[in-house]
């Protein structure tokens, strides 16, 4: 394997992202935070009791390194990460840890790792096998979401790492990247979307904008520094401004940071994590950052978690973890507040009733048995508009290109649509496939969406292929 850049310092891929809950390991003790001082975010990480490290400590309570292990770093959130291609099963997966995160009323942190060609084929190769499996897998993902609140690390390395990339596959990426956020806001706009920034010592931030920029930085919350990496904070918190700020000159505003505090508390050095006793864990995670520009300082990368230099990448090693936190200050702690919550009376007047969706919810229509396909809608409507994600099911043959034709309400008018070339705004609307999604195998599955103002179509959508 060929060396790298000390510059670089870049991730290692994460191992299985979604295991079993391990019942006999202690409820999750996460941060409690409250009300943000700052940023977008406000409320308290979830901790994952089934996590690689809290696992480890249930199973080793006689181990001298437990004690410091389980109190610095396994109390403390961390990011899911999903690095595996398993769409069959990524949305349950999904589901599942969300919602443990919702029953908690905490804020989970999910690091999507699954872009084609990820980490140009070093120690974190991997990913979907092409782009449109990767849309297929995002689709999936984005379904288990649910609609409370989720932060949603995208894709580490895919945009500050490119060198392996032609100007087709890098144009390609982006738009994969775009498709992928817009997706995700699409399933649940509650979700908080960020794009590969790269970190402080790497690409300078008026090109780590532009990269933002063509990935379609716009369509998400900001960006994500740091992941992996032992830059400081304020190095990686002064690298954001400049990059909120090119991207504000590119009318591109709006646009906050979210920043990997998990190992950079000690000497800065080579990249790699797993041959280095100098580091310890950073800032304790928080999304009461006290910056405005700043969402929240999160362990992205787990601490203890290897590199893929002296152990194999992404799995738990009890002496790393026990470097990073032995001799770090302790987290804070978590007390009850002094003043009692305020109570809350039943109104005085009766609340606005939430009626049930009149749209229905999308048919599930075998695919077709011959030469076609089928399409289904899944809307998300609001008052005043709505977005619409429709996936495209071929037959028994592969689709070699693919219209689904949509009629809109009265008065309803598309605004914006992404994997799919729209042909007219109201009324019958016909829907081509793009370069990317055409090619659908017998009996899979592609996705584009829509959003427009009014009320937005019902389930029914007919799909011929080309």
């Amino acid at each position: 394997m060929a060396i790298l850049s000390p510059l670089r310092r870049r991730p290692a891929a994460l191992g299985v992202a979604a295991v079993a809950a391990v019942a006999a390991v202690a409820a999750g003790v996460g941060l409690t935070v409250g009300n943000a001082s700052a940023g977008t975010v406000s409320g308290s990480l979830y901790r994952d009791p089934s996590s690689a490290v809290v696992r480890w400590v249930a199973a080793n309570p006689g181990d001298s390194r437990a004690a410091v292990i389980r109190d610095k770093i396994a109390s403390q959130p961390q990011a899911r990460w999903f690095a595996n291609f398993n769409p069959s099963t990524i949305q349950s997966e999904v589901s599942g840890f969300v919602g443990a995160a919702n029953a908690a009323q905490q804020i989970p942190v999910l690091s999507v790792y699954e872009i084609t060609n990820r980490d140009c084929g070093g120690a974190s190769a991997g990913g979907a096998p092409d782009l449109n499996q990767y849309q297929t897998w995002v689709s999936n993902f984005a379904r288990g979401l649910g609609s409370q609140t989720v932060l949603i690390i995208l894709e580490t390395d895919s945009l500050a790492l490119q060198t392996c990339l032609s100007s087709g596959e890098l144009n390609a990426r982006n738009q994969a990247i775009s498709t992928a956020t817009r997706t995700i806001k699409s399933a649940n706009p509650n979700a908080k979307v960020y794009l590969d920034g790269g970190h402080s010592t790497w690409n300078s931030a008026n090109e780590t904008a532009n990269r933002l920029r063509a990935a379609g930085v716009q369509y998400a919350d900001g960006f994500f520094t740091n992941v992996s990496n032992f830059n400081p904070t304020s190095s990686e918190a002064n690298f954001g401004r400049g990059v909120i700020s090119a991207l504000n000159g590119m009318g591109i505003s709006g646009k906050r940071q979210v920043i990997d505090t998990s190992r950079n508390g000690g000497a800065s050095g080579d990249w790699c994590g797993d041959d280095n006793t100098d580091r310890r864990i950073g800032m304790y995670p928080t999304t009461n950052t006290g910056d405005a520009n700043i969402d929240g300082y999160l362990w992205v990368k787990p601490p203890g978690e290897a590199d893929g230099c002296r152990y194999t990448a992404g799995s738990f090693q009890p002496d790393l973890a026990f470097s990073l936190a032995n001799g770090a200050p302790n987290p804070p702690t978590t007390t009850p507040p002094t003043t009692a919550p305020p109570t809350t009376t039943p109104p005085t007047t009766a609340p606005p009733t939430t009626a049930p969706p009149t749209t229905p919810p999308p048919t599930t229509t075998p695919p077709p048995t011959g030469n076609g396909c089928s399409a289904s809608v899944s809307l998300n409507q609001w008052s005043g508009g709505f977005t619409a994600s429709v996936t495209v099911t071929a037959g028994s043959a592969d689709l070699n290109g693919w219209t689904v034709t949509i009629t809109l309400p009265g008065g309803a008018a598309i605004t914006g649509a992404w994997s799919t070339q729209a042909s007219g705004s109201s009324g019958t609307v016909r829907f081509t496939n793009v370069s990317y999604n055409g090619h659908v195998g017998a009996g899979q599955s592609t996705n584009f969406g829509f959003q427009g103002t009014g009320t937005g179509p019902g389930a029914t959508a007919v799909c011929a292929a080309a």
